[in-house]
């Protein structure tokens, strides 16, 4: 799995700096609510964090450093999420994941502040979880290691690419979900679970 890189600074060393950090975190993600990642910037982070702007700079370069974070703190709780569902319940096959995974993609969207507008990263930069690999990819890295470790299934570049495939296809029908109706139509997103769900039952029929 890709090891990403901290965008801090510096790492809190005191639990102090922790939870000021992570209140700068929570108030970036209601900025976003409230006016995109064109409104957010580090006075208004520093504000409604009611911390001092030089606390901000002392972890964080730019705002762009903070959408990284919240963005990396979005993709441990998606795969914390995940892991979780996965171990709780009993699939027939591994492609029968789709519907949990999407599930809890859709639930985050409606629930955790700022993941509507900033998810994984792209509203920022397509880059923005990894500088090596677009946000979507690290995003298919996770769910690939989850997969392999739940279900002992080899790690190989077919699952690999079809992974990639089933997560592109997956956010461009989920978007299209979104657009159509703040919570996501309900109809959309079940025919986003035929349609990855299919093609990765598919790719197994293949293999």
């Amino acid at each position: 799995m890709t090891e990403i890189r901290t965008p801090l600074r510096r790492r809190p060393a005191q639990r102090r700096s922790a939870e000021r950090v992570q209140r700068m975190l929570d108030a970036c993600a209601e900025i976003l609510d409230e006016d995109g990642y064109d409104g957010l910037t580090t006075t208004r982070i520093a504000q409604r964090a009611e911390v001092a702007i030089g606390s901000v700079y002392q972890f964080f370069p730019d705002k762009r450093a903070v959408a990284q974070s919240l963005a990396l703190r979005n993709l441990e709780e998606f795969g914390r999420r995940v892991s979780r569902r996965l171990g709780e319940e009993t699939f027939t096959d591994w492609s029968d994941t789709v519907g949990v995974i999407i599930d809890i993609f859709v639930d985050m969207h409606r629930t955790v502040p700022g993941f509507r507008v900033l998810r994984f990263g792209d509203v920022a930069d397509i880059n923005l979880l990894d500088s090596d690999a677009d946000n979507n990819a690290v995003v298919a890295d996770r769910l690939r290691d989850m997969i392999v470790r739940t279900f002992g299934i080899a790690d190989t570049p077919e699952l690999a690419r079809a992974l990639a495939i089933a997560v592109e296809a997956g956010d461009a029908v989920l978007k299209m979900a979104f657009r159509r109706t703040p919570e996501g139509d309900p109809e959309i997103l079940a025919e986003a679970e035929r349609l990855i769900h299919g093609y990765l039952a598919g790719h197994i029929r293949s293999a």
